[in-house]
């Protein structure tokens, strides 16, 4: 199995009420049963206040690279992918557990 874990960190002056965060986050949920190669999936807001946290966490298992590709080219996640490249930047990390 790979663990596709993905860390967001909002744009200076973007906050969790700004409508294109909304529909990031409604984008990214509704991933979840909707891309058949989606074996594990959470997404939500961070809870820490400390200043080296992200602001919004995914993380997601699938059952090999091969399907980890098809999800990171699935049409659907390439749309919510488009939308937070407008107030975003996120690190990822892939690993087999």
């Amino acid at each position: 199995m790979i663990r596709h874990l993905v860390l967001f960190k909002l744009d200076e002056g973007v906050d969790r009420a700004d409508p294109r965060v909304a529909e990031g986050v409604e984008a990214f949920r509704a991933l979840d049963g909707r891309i058949p190669e989606i074996r594990f999936w959470e997404c939500a807001w961070n809870i820490s206040d400390r200043p080296i946290a992200y602001d919004f966490a995914i993380n997601s298992a699938f059952d090999d690279a091969d399907a980890l590709r098809r999800y990171v080219e699935h049409p659907d996640h390439q749309a919510g992918v488009a939308l937070w490249r407008t107030f975003s930047t996120w690190v990822i990390a892939d690993y087999e557990f």
